[in-house]
């Protein structure tokens, strides 16, 4: 059984940085990519960012290049989302993510993804 548990999220003012986490367990964590979704209310689930299995690819969406990392420790089959100069677009539901298919390359679409995560609250002040 595949689990992923997001945590990191939290309160920030504008300008500010957090750290998110994603622990995945119940597959071999290095053979494939990873991802983080996030999800506005009343909005569609956007991708963010993307990692390759061996970490040597990062993806980003135009929203976030230059602010946001994303990293992955494969010894601890965790992934990360350092998120610096929080605005208050920034403000979501996170989600990481993972499929069957990808490894080198991520997707954009989140049909893609066979495996998510329940979601870390990342809220952003004024």
């Amino acid at each position: 059984q595949v689990q992923l548990v997001e945590s990191g999220g939290g309160l920030m003012q504008a300008g500010g940085s957090l750290r998110l986490s994603c622990a995945v367990s119940g597959r071999s964590f290095s053979r494939y990519a990873m991802v983080w979704f996030r999800q506005a209310p009343g909005k569609e689930r956007d991708f963010v960012a993307g990692i390759s299995r061996d970490g040597s690819k990062t993806y980003y969406a135009d929203s976030v290049k230059g602010r946001f990392t994303i990293s992955r420790d494969n010894a601890k089959n965790t992934v990360y989302l350092q998120m610096n100069s929080l605005t208050l677009e920034d403000t979501a539901v996170y989600y990481c993510a993972t499929g069957e298919v990808h490894t080198m390359v991520v997707t954009t679409n989140p049909t893609e993804y066979e495996y998510w995560g329940q979601g870390t609250q990342v809220t952003v002040s004024s």
